[in-house]
């Protein structure tokens, strides 16, 4: 996609559990909007009432174990439905999508941390989103250790928070790899610091990377 004011923008924000990629989505979404920039905030898995029911399903600690295979194709189900009633339209009328995950999430989870084959997952990326991909990620990046402890200070945990370490490791060098494969898109942030400090250099990268032709700037 190019930067003209009227082309709509796709930003994702990825990692792992603690990362505070649902904090800082939000930060952004209010920044833009100052600047008259009309934004549409969405999640995956989710997005769509259908999203949102396979979502409970994903994320159900109650539900005995899923197959890997059901796992991925359920992602790929809700994210397609995402896609047809949330996402394109919505850059079709020129407005910016902040996408808390995306399909980096898929590669990461499911291809690094259950050891799916990364090119099952291009297939279906291929079959369900065509041409589309990001313009722009940020890649919140933290060691486990310290991302695990934040989400355990929620309530509950789902069924993926309640992973292994070793999984969640998996799943950072996965996201790093895709970091280091897509320098262009893929921006790494450092994870560790306040809610403040975070959203600063989120902002800071938003404005360079992808606000250089607009005619306001954040």
């Amino acid at each position: 996609m190019n930067c003209s004011n009227n082309v709509g923008r796709f930003l994702t924000l990825e990692g792992i559990e603690g990362a505070g990629k649902s904090t800082q989505a939000g930060y952004l979404k209010e920044a833009l909007e100052a600047q008259g920039i009309p934004v549409v905030l969405t999640r995956e898995p989710g997005g769509t009432a259908l999203g949102e029911r396979i979502r409970q399903l994903l994320l159900d600690p109650s539900l005995p174990p899923m197959a890997a295979d059901t796992e991925l194709l359920l992602l790929f189900a809700a994210r397609a439905e995402h896609l047809a009633q949330v996402i394109r339209p919505a850059l079709a009328r020129g407005h910016w999508v902040i996408c808390d995950r995306f399909t980096d999430a898929t590669y990461a989870y499911q291809g690094g941390g259950r050891g799916l084959d990364t090119s099952r997952i291009a297939q279906l990326e291929t079959l369900t989103q065509g041409d589309l991909r990001p313009d722009y990620t940020l890649l919140l990046d933290l060691p486990v250790s310290l991302g695990l402890a934040r989400a355990k200070q929620r309530a509950h945990l789902d069924r993926l928070e309640s992973e292994t370490h070793a999984f969640f490791e998996r799943v950072r060098r996965a996201y790093l790899a895709r970091a280091r494969a897509e320098p262009a898109r893929i921006q790494i942030i450092d994870g560790r610091g306040t809610k403040s400090q975070v959203r600063e250099a989120v902002l800071a990268l938003v404005r360079t990377r992808m606000m250089s032709g607009e005619k306001n700037a954040l």
